[in-house]
């Protein structure tokens, strides 16, 4: 039998030569998938790689697709150094969207500027709370966090399915549910940029996201909360030896990532959408995990791992539109792509070593041990 082994150390080249290679052999995935089923395959290629990146506009679209996927990746960092599975920033973004849309529904006519700083603690508040009941059962009862976190997602989704039918829809919205637009104080300007202007959607979240990610990176490599997280992660053992305890380490990453997650969900509304809707998500807390292990869990590094998984789904969104492809052709296409990142990356820092059939029956008495 195989088993994977963390390899001694990783030469750069290797490090350096495993994501092209797995982006050609994507494209060649890509390009045969595409072939069989009657699309020419590099025009096909083209949409998905260049044409979102082909006019500047096009490039601030990227930065806004990106934007709450750097912010919730940067959040789940932590969490996954720790080893705390968090697997419910999908959940905790819509708590914080709703906490922020509740504040700025409450003010239908103010003109304050400190509406917009007050929705983003009212959303990295309400995210934190609703991380803080898998910590808390965690800690308490020692429930495991990954299905608590996961299961109150769908709580959080039908939580806001109710709310926009019922006690916060618009009486104008002849039916649909959608709660009132938030006034212009609770929204997200766009960003003008000197000499080029307006760059597509670019707006004042996406150098929050830029800062979150540097400040993630200052605190778990040069503050000692960060050097507890990776230490209760690597070495639990060593840790409690130290004096550091799991509990408040645990309670506190899933507060830091759930209030991230939050903020993602303020930001998402109050720039992209205006008002609350059934559907302010389109699964960025599932995709984050992604980006956080594409990553290799460093968020600076989840700033170039948002843009690439923002670039494959903007890529199959004008593949579907310029080409007419199906939407599960690109879904598989980016699936593919994705899954070879991600393997890439786990043979980088693992090598494949063959047991034979001792140490396969050591393994086994070892699982019965």
């Amino acid at each position: 039998m195989f088993i994977l082994q963390p390899r001694p150390a990783v030469p750069v080249y290797v490090t350096l030569a495993v994501p092209l290679v797995s982006v050609l052999v994507t494209l060649l995935a890509g390009g045969l998938i595409f072939a069989a089923l009657g699309y020419a395959p590099l025009p096909a290629l083209y949409e998905f790689f260049v044409a979102p990146l082909s006019r500047p506009d096009q490039f601030g679209n990227l930065l806004v697709k990106a934007c709450p996927l750097i912010i919730i990746g940067t959040g789940l960092v932590f969490c996954y150094r720790a080893n705390i599975w968090n697997i419910g920033a999908e959940g905790q973004l819509i708590a914080g969207a709703l906490g922020a849309g509740g504040l700025a529904l409450s003010f239908p006519d103010t003109t304050s500027v400190f509406l917009l700083p007050g929705m983003a603690v009212a959303a990295m508040a309400c995210g934190a709370a609703w991380a803080a009941i898998p910590a808390v059962c965690k800690v308490r009862f020692r429930t495991n966090e990954i299905l608590v976190s996961l299961m109150l997602t769908y709580v959080a989704a039908l939580l806001i399915d109710w709310i926009v039918r019922g006690p916060w829809r618009d009486p104008m919205s002849f039916g649909f549910p959608l709660t009132p637009y938030y006034p212009d104080a609770g929204l997200i300007s766009s960003m003008h940029l000197p000499v080029i202007g307006r760059l597509g959607q670019l707006h004042w979240g996406v150098p929050a996201a830029l800062l979150i990610a540097v400040a993630g990176y200052i605190v778990l490599s040069r503050m000692l909360g960060g050097f507890q997280v990776k230490l209760m992660g690597d070495a639990p053992r060593a840790g409690t030896f130290a004096g550091f305890s799991p509990n408040r380490v645990t309670v506190a990453v899933l507060l830091a990532s759930g209030a991230l997650a939050g903020l993602a969900g303020m930001i998402e509304v109050s720039a992209n959408i205006g008002q609350l809707q059934p559907n302010i998500s389109f699964g960025y807390g599932f995709t984050a995990i992604i980006v956080a292990f594409l990553a290799r869990l460093n968020p600076l590094a989840v700033i170039v791992a948002g843009l690439v998984v923002a670039l494959a789904e903007l890529g199959g969104d004008t593949a579907q539109i310029s080409m007419a492809i199906p939407k599960v052709v690109t879904g598989i296409f980016k699936g593919i792509l994705l899954f070879l990142l991600l393997a890439g990356e786990t043979l980088t820092r693992y090598q494949l070593v063959w047991v034979g059939r001792a140490g396969q029956n050591t393994q086994q008495r070892w699982a019965g041990s």
